[in-house]
């Protein structure tokens, strides 16, 4: 079995990562919970997702390599699988079977959360709060 050389984190009450940063790493939620939040000018914090163990985040700025797009806060104390994108990159070059089912997990999370948005954006703007 390949070894990745993941890294499993403790976090107490901090940033994991900031709006705006480079994403060089995924993270996968062992225990805990994380908090996916943006902020909105003049309102503060919108909480866009609270994240538990098996739940991952982080994993759109591996795919398109742009700055991360939102706050990943503790949300309770956690501890974290955290994966480097170089390691993540070997990983799925050599497991192909392996490589195809993350990469459409991906998919699938990132569908759930584009239906999730398309949700909010359909009740905000029926409730005339957009």
């Amino acid at each position: 079995m390949l070894q990745v050389s993941g890294l499993a984190k403790r976090y107490g009450a901090s940033t994991v990562f900031a709006e705006g940063d480079k994403g060089d790493k995924f993270y996968l939620i062992l225990d805990g919970a994380v908090r996916i939040s943006r902020m909105v000018p003049g309102m503060g914090e919108e909480a866009l997702a609270v994240l538990r163990p098996g739940a991952y985040f982080g994993e759109m700025a591996l795919i398109d390599e742009f700055p991360r797009s939102a706050h990943a806060i503790v949300h309770e104390k956690c501890r974290l699988f955290v994966i480097r994108k170089e390691d993540l990159e070997d990983l799925l070059f050599v497991d192909r079977d392996l490589a195809y089912e993350l990469l459409w997990n991906f998919v699938r999370t990132l569908s759930g959360r584009l239906r999730e948005t398309n949700d909010k954006m359909t009740f905000l703007s029926v409730t005339n709060k957009f």
